[in-house]
């Protein structure tokens, strides 16, 4: 299957098709990826943790929403390796921007996960 086959779908099979390719997408990740294996490890430590700590929906809210945005920043970083190693394994100085802005955007996801836990629980 592939996404050329969503080309014509619409309504549930769009749906259905869409799902399929996401459950595809994240097994791939979790296969090749050490990287988002031990941020969802992070994630599923820390979920139940915003729960417990947080003191209201928003904080609760908050402290889950940053982990998941880790692991949606993850899966994107990870796309973007996937596509520029694709085009070679030659050194580009493109494809080194490329990979960098997306490990850049990982590493901020992750201070963003410690400044809003910080703010919520001490703050």
């Amino acid at each position: 299957m592939s996404a050329m086959t969503m080309k014509g779908a619409k309504g549930f099979k769009r749906l259905w098709l869409a799902t399929i390719y996401s459950m595809r997408g994240l097994k791939w990740v979790f296969a090749h990826e050490s990287a988002f294996r031990q941020e969802l490890c992070l994630a599923a430590f820390l979920a139940p943790l915003g729960l417990w700590l947080g003191r209201t929906g928003l904080e609760r809210a908050l402290l889950l929403g940053v982990l998941l945005l880790v692991l949606i920043v993850e899966l994107l970083n990870s796309g973007i390796e996937a596509a520029v190693d694709r085009f070679g394994g030659e050194i580009h100085e493109l494809s080194g921007r490329a990979k960098d802005a997306g490990s850049a955007a990982v590493f901020i996801s992750l201070a963003t996960v410690v400044v809003v836990w910080g703010l919520v629980l001490f703050g």
